[in-house]
Parts: C-alpha cells; structure tokens; sequence
C-alpha cells in the first residue's frame, strides 16, 4: 500500500492517546480548582438540618486498591435539599433522620452538631 507505514500509524495513534490522557488529567485538575476556588468565596453558613440519607460510592478493588466515597444528603428548614461529600468518620457517626446544626462552604462539608430532641426542620 503506497504511503501506508505501520511505524507512523503506530507513533500516531500513540500521539493521540498521550493528547486524550493528557486533556482529561488537565480538565479534571482544573475542574478541581475552579470547585475550590467557588467554595472558597462562598459564605460559611450553619443552618438547622435533617439527615435524609446517606451512601457510598466505591471504585476498585480486586487487583486494585479500593477507594470509597461517602455522601450525606441534608435537609434544609426551607426544604431544600443538599448531597455533601465528607469522610468516613463523619459519615459513621450520623444517622438517617438526625437533627441538628450543619456547617458548610458552597458543597464542601464542615461539621454537623446533633441535637438529641427532634426540632421541626
């Protein structure tokens, strides 16, 4: 085949695949930073919430090592509602339908103080 060299398909699709790797590691650190960055100007606010409910998102395993996400979905008194990602001793130690006091910047999780008596959120 005239013009056809298994070297230069071979360095091309190469070429290709290092530009695809390259840009979806460059967007998603800059994804990253921009989130960081609109986080950083929100405003900290602690407002009464309610804990509807949580889950776990794991990836890897097997031959791999395992990494689990975890996310809690809070109510707010106006009835809005708001999945915040936070750490596994975090998420341990809340409950479906507790009450309390939850502190957050933008989508970034700070801290959530229990009430022991149920308020009307």
């Amino acid at each position: 085949m005239v013009g056809f060299d298994e070297f230069s398909f071979a360095h091309i699709f190469i070429s290709i695949t290092f530009f695809i790797v390259f840009g979806i590691m460059a967007f998603t650190i800059i994804k990253g930073t921009l989130q960081w960055s609109k986080n950083n100007n929100e405003p900290l606010l602690t407002v009464p919430a309610k804990v509807v409910t949580k889950r776990s998102n794991t990836r890897g395993g097997g031959n791999s090592s395992a990494h689990t996400s975890y996310y809690v979905t809070f109510e707010v008194q106006s009835g809005d509602r708001l999945e915040l990602k936070m750490n596994g001793r975090d998420y341990g130690q809340l409950a479906d339908g507790d009450y309390g006091l939850l502190t957050f910047q933008g989508t970034r999780y700070h801290t959530f103080g229990r009430h022991k008596k149920e308020s009307s959120v």
